[in-house]
């Protein structure tokens, strides 16, 4: 098993850890960069994505046709985890959640005509995007069977009845992709809609208050009453929603956790720098056993979630699902994130908790992570199932029969 990586991959890894460096670090140490929900406010944002693209590291996960570098998932899991030292990296380079995901399922599912409406001013930057699926009680959250968001038809167009809630981005999204029911089909049931934030039928119910830090637009309940859809802003065609969320959700699962890592190893980082500094009882932090071990302890979790990573990156480029190395790289990575953050809160004391440094910040986005993108419940039910349909193969090694 061959774990280097290619030259180009390695090249594109060094020129963003520079960008990180010496462009992204020095904004996000700036307090007075910080919008009011934790976030990057827009107009420091918009020079540093100015710089990203001049230096050829832009939308790197997008195919060289639609504006990207072609990557591959084992390329961005490289990439995304070297961007996402800084908190800000994502959204600089045009990789951050939800955008990321919408344009990689636009991209592979979208008509010509709808990537030149659609995908491409979310690739330019020119607008931002949101994925609108998850329901309040009974509706639909990590079972999309539970949709209750309909679709009518009428003619050559679409009526849209019902309530979404926890969209991110929405308040500030200018292109959606909605899911809807269209029958009472099993498989066949749902359906993927593109629609534009000028449109009326619809409307952001609010903003919903959370911990955050938030995404850019936040997370929003919108309520639809006779949006009108045209039957050409159809994702895959009618009744090909389900297999549109299992396009778009498995990889920005995985993305998530690339994202994470990097966060992960950036709470190593400030430990480290910390306990090497900090003097205690006439030695320093870093030299006490028990600090020693938390440290040790947390670059070995972080190898792991690597490796995990790797396996369902390397999976997805080869053609396949992955849905159970998914679901285990989601599981690790999301509670990783949140001992990365605790650790590094502990070993900092009063300092970790307050805003000198960002760990109080990746501190409250890490409990999302066992949230979003389904709880950490529901993909151990998902790892079960194929245990129970594949017994011991569960663990077999994919062979080569050249």
């Amino acid at each position: 098993m061959d774990f280097t990586i290619s030259a180009e991959i390695d090249d594109y890894r060094s020129r963003i850890a520079r960008f990180v460096e010496d462009e992204i670090l020095p904004v996000e140490g700036n307090r007075d960069a910080y919008d009011d929900h934790g976030n990057i406010r827009l107009d420091f944002l918009e020079p540093l994505r100015e710089k990203a693209r001049a230096e050829g590291l832009w939308c790197l996960q997008l195919k060289p046709e639609t504006g990207g570098a072609g990557l591959g998932k084992i390329g961005m899991a490289v990439c995304y985890e070297e961007m996402n030292r800084s908190i800000f990296g994502p959204a600089v380079f045009n990789s951050a959640a939800p955008d990321d995901g919408n344009m990689m399922v636009l991209e592979q599912a979208g008509t010509d005509a709808q990537k030149a409406r659609w995908l491409q001013p979310i690739v330019e930057g020119k607008v931002r995007s949101a994925f609108a699926m998850t329901e309040p009680n009974p509706g639909s959250g990590s079972d999309p069977s539970m949709m209750q968001t309909t679709a009518t038809r009428k003619g050559d167009k679409y009526l849209i009845r019902g309530r979404k809630w926890f969209i991110t981005a929405a308040e500030e999204a200018q292109h959606f992709i909605l899911m809807a029911r269209t029958s009472d089909d099993e498989r066949k049931g749902l359906t993927a809609f593109l629609f534009d934030r000028d449109q009326p039928g619809w409307r952001i119910e609010r903003r919903i208050p959370i911990m955050g830090p938030e995404e850019h637009g936040g997370h929003c309940e919108l309520v639809f009453e006779d949006l009108e859809i045209p039957a050409g802003d159809i994702l895959l065609g009618e009744g090909e929603g389900l297999k549109v969320t299992q396009m778009r959700l498995g990889p920005a699962r995985l993305t998530h956790c690339m994202r994470w890592l990097g966060l992960s190893k950036r709470c190593v980082e400030i430990a480290r720098t910390y306990a090497a500094e900090r003097f205690a009882f006439g030695e320093r932090l870093s030299k006490r056993e028990s600090i020693r071990m938390m440290l040790g302890d947390l670059s070995m979790q972080i190898e792991i979630g690597r490796l995990l990573v790797m396996k369902a990156a390397w999976e997805l480029d080869r053609g396949g699902y992955a849905r159970k190395e998914v679901s285990m790289a989601k599981i690790h990575v999301a509670n990783l994130l949140h001992k990365a953050a605790d650790t590094a809160i502990q070993i900092n004391g009063a300092r970790g908790y307050s805003t000198d440094t960002p760990l109080e910040w990746i501190y409250r986005y890490a409990r999302q992570a066992r949230l979003v993108d389904g709880a950490d419940e529901v993909h151990k039910m998902v790892l079960e199932r194929h245990l129970d349909k594949e017994d011991r193969q569960f663990w077999a090694w994919p062979a080569s029969h050249n």
